[in-house]
């Protein structure tokens, strides 16, 4: 069970990037969250103007400046629908934002190792 345990620990470190280039990992890092910080920007705008372009139309319909009459039996499908596409887009953006919280803590305890790892080389005379 051990030699198992063993086994996997060499596994998982051997993925992680060698200390010597713990401030180019680093700087990589930074350039990965503010990427995907952008990104998030966008996912929440596109959800917000969704569910602006809702409150808009529902808001015409109830001072009275409903569409052409042509357009009335399509009114409120049309309304549901683009509730609909914001209420999606905000679950996207959720899941993402909770996607890029969990990434960010894995990159801080990956920096942290290599931290630890560096200071240990330097430590052991060798």
């Amino acid at each position: 069970m051990d030699n198992q345990n063993e086994s996997m620990r060499e596994r998982l470190l051997a993925r992680l990037p060698q200390p010597e280039n713990l401030a180019t990992y680093r700087e990589e890092t930074a350039a990965l969250l503010a990427k995907h910080e952008k990104a998030l920007f966008w996912e929440k705008m596109a959800a917000r103007v969704c569910f602006v372009i809702a409150y808009i139309m529902v808001g015409l319909w109830l001072l009275g400046r409903a569409p052409i009459p042509s357009m009335r039996p399509y009114f409120w499908p049309s309304v549901g629908f683009v509730y609909f596409v914001a209420v999606v887009t905000d679950l996207r953006y959720r899941f993402y934002l909770n996607k890029v919280d969990i990434l960010k803590e894995l990159k801080q305890v990956q920096l942290q190792v290599l931290e630890m790892q560096a200071s240990l080389q330097k430590q052991s005379p060798h």
